[in-house]
């Protein structure tokens, strides 16, 4: 037994080490909670217990880049079930406060005299890293709060589903993340605030650890958070005759969420009786983390498809007898990459079972058969090419290497289009691949050369005269564009929108300086490494793409950058609620009020100035709170005339 113990310390570690200093994951949550559940079974059944094992250390080992600071309280972990029995055993006759587990990265926020003084990550629960200069650029966050004493409170910093997919697309490949947890975790440690303050990461406050206020209560304390202008955590008062029912209410809201989470935490609401309690040296007796049991389903891997991205990865989806889960019929999961392909030692044929991660995302969970006889192709399925495995942050993965790859050229292209980079409305894929199999397009530059082809668009199937002339239209008026977006189009490895931000401030804008630029010149910018900056001297020492921007340039107006002359809004803050009239969307309203000098935030506060809503009487909660605080509710037109 002592073999199968080291034997699972050591799988469980390399689990942990991936996870917490390398922002990537080699096992699934459930395959880590399976082992982890077997290591303390067998550590209760021998009584030993190895001092490096995860079920005695709490969190991650801290990074040298970044400072490190001790916690003024101890930070432990939670002891967890999925009995909901348990559950109402733990409560007897007690209260308790029911809330989402958030799956994201463990906060400490300091304040002082009303000001934010430090923000600390989790890390081994003494001793975090010091990530202040990230969290004063984060939109929910209070630099100023109107307590003066010493405030302390804890929260999850998170990031929604949405913007996780839009930061993703963002991305290089060598780069992109494989969850919000991930990209969380890689955002609020990251170096360079410039590039974390525009990943909309979310602080949601969960538990009160020092002021000055005498409380009963922790939901009283959640609610004083609340006051001095923090998101908290969605929370009910339970006992055990509502508990269970309570849990299933909490189930059911999960396709809801805007954020990932991995459970549920139940507390004790009253504080003393919590306090006597105590602890054990890893988990507080008064608080329980309840995780929903997988719905797992068994199935049949029928096939794996291997899809061709714009970078030319090789990206494997399983496909799967259909089943039901969570309430809908699914048949297919991403593998993500070739290391997961061989952890799961998976072969066509093989019984397998599935499950939703966080009862959202199709995952491949255990593979029963382990035939492990998958053939990882040698060539790309779409231009027949050779493919290489390469490493990428994630492990291993298959690359094609023809750059005239057809489904290289078709997500090259709608990468081109996208609303980030040339925003060229009405060039669907679809329409790209028809186009591309028609012989009008061979890359990019061929969109401006598109009338060449009049008669036979409007002839195809699906347009007409008025479509043709949209996409004239459309194609015209993206002819004048922002280098940072007109970069980022260029479809750069390594380069998302960020860091095309950062190039063309660090270059002030001067796109021929970019374009011969060395690699010292780009390693000393703070947030470029060598992937990064030998991604961009490659990419503009290829006599096809010197030549494709040099077509392109002749046609298009690179618009600089003007400095913020008018600065109406400097140091008002606002929040936007409701649908707009005047303005495309709530982006446009926000990049309006940030060209003025403004602050756009998720939610109402004392700090807020101004919350844009058209129907000012609503009795929306944000329109309540505003009222409560006395901050002004106005609409479009009325901000169109502050502007003015």
């Amino acid at each position: 037994m002592i073999d199968k113990i080291k034997s699972l310390i050591r799988i469980l570690n390399e689990a942990r080490k991936a996870y917490y200093q390398e922002d990537r994951e080699i096992m699934s949550d459930f395959e880590y909670d399976k082992l982890y559940d077997e290591l303390q079974e067998l550590e209760n059944k021998t009584n030993i217990i190895m001092s490096n094992s995860p079920t005695q250390e709490v969190g991650y080992m801290v990074l040298e880049s970044l400072k490190k600071v001790k916690h003024n309280f101890k930070m432990l972990s939670l002891d967890k079930t999925k009995d909901m029995i348990e559950v109402e055993t733990f409560l007897g006759e007690k209260k308790a406060i029911l809330s989402y587990k958030m799956d994201g990265l463990t906060i400490v926020l300091k304040y002082i005299n009303g000001k934010l003084k430090n923000a600390i990550t989790r890390g081994n629960g003494e001793i975090g890293e010091d990530v202040t200069h990230n969290f004063k650029v984060f939109n929910n966050v209070p630099l100023k709060i109107p307590y003066k004493d010493e405030l302390i409170i804890r929260g999850e910093a998170v990031i929604s589903f949405k913007e996780f997919e839009r930061i993703n697309e963002n991305l290089g490949p060598d780069q992109k993340y494989k969850n919000p947890r991930n990209l969380c975790s890689g955002t609020v440690r990251q170096l360079n605030n410039e590039i974390s303050k525009n990943r909309n990461v979310n602080f949601i406050a969960f538990s009160l650890i020092k002021n000055d206020n005498d409380y009963n209560l922790k939901s009283e304390q959640l609610e004083f958070i609340k006051k001095m202008g923090f998101d908290i955590v969605e929370y009910k008062i339970v006992d055990k005759k509502n508990v269970c029912r309570t849990i299933k209410e909490f189930e059911k809201n999960l396709i809801n969420n805007k954020f990932a989470t991995d459970g549920l935490v139940i507390t004790f609401d009253d504080i003393e009786y919590s306090r006597s309690l105590g602890e054990t040296s890893k988990f507080p007796k008064d608080s329980l983390a309840f995780k929903w049991a997988d719905n797992l389903v068994e199935t049949t891997l029928i096939n794996v498809e291997w899809n061709t991205s714009r970078t030319g990865l090789i990206n494997p989806v399983a496909v799967f007898e259909p089943v039901e889960l969570e309430g809908t019929t699914v048949n297919r999961a991403s593998l993500h990459n070739i290391s997961i392909i061989k952890s799961l030692k998976l072969g066509i044929g093989d019984k397998i079972s599935v499950y939703k991660a966080n009862m959202i995302i199709p995952q491949v969970a255990k593979n029963f058969t382990c035939s492990d006889n998958l053939e990882i192709p040698k060539i790309c399925y779409v231009c027949g090419e050779n493919a290489d495995i390469i490493n990428i942050r994630d492990g291993l993965a298959l690359k094609c290497n023809n750059i005239k790859c057809r489904a290289r050229i078709i997500n090259g292209i709608v990468h081109y289009v996208s609303r980030n980079a040339m925003n060229i409305e009405g060039f669907s894929e679809a329409t790209i691949d028809k186009f591309i199999e028609k012989g009008f397009l061979k890359n990019y530059s061929d969109i401006y050369f598109i009338e060449r082809y009049q008669e036979q668009i409007i002839s195809m199937k699906g347009f007409g005269a008025k479509s043709y002339q949209n996409l004239i239209n459309n194609i015209e008026k993206s002819k004048t564009v922002f280098l940072p977006n007109y970069i980022y189009a260029l479809g750069i490895e390594n380069v998302g929108l960020s860091n095309a931000k950062i190039l063309a401030k660090s270059f002030n804008f001067d796109f021929e300086k970019i374009m011969n630029a060395s690699m010292e010149e780009l390693i000393s910018i703070e947030g470029f490494g060598d992937i990064i900056a030998e991604s961009i001297v490659k990419f503009f020492k290829n006599d096809e793409n010197l030549n494709l921007i040099s077509k392109v340039l002749k046609i298009i107006t690179i618009k600089k950058e003007e400095k913020k002359e008018d600065l109406t809004l400097e140091n008002k803050v606002f929040v936007i609620t409701g649908n707009l009239e005047k303005f495309k969307n709530r982006n446009d309203l926000q990049e309006k009020i940030e060209a003025l000098g403004g602050k756009v935030v998720g939610s109402v506060s004392k700090n807020t100035d101004y919350l844009i809503n058209n129907d000012i009487y609503s009795n929306s909660s944000k329109n309540k709170k505003a009222r409560e605080l006395n901050i002004n509710i106005i609409n479009e037109d009325d901000f169109i005339d502050m502007i003015k």
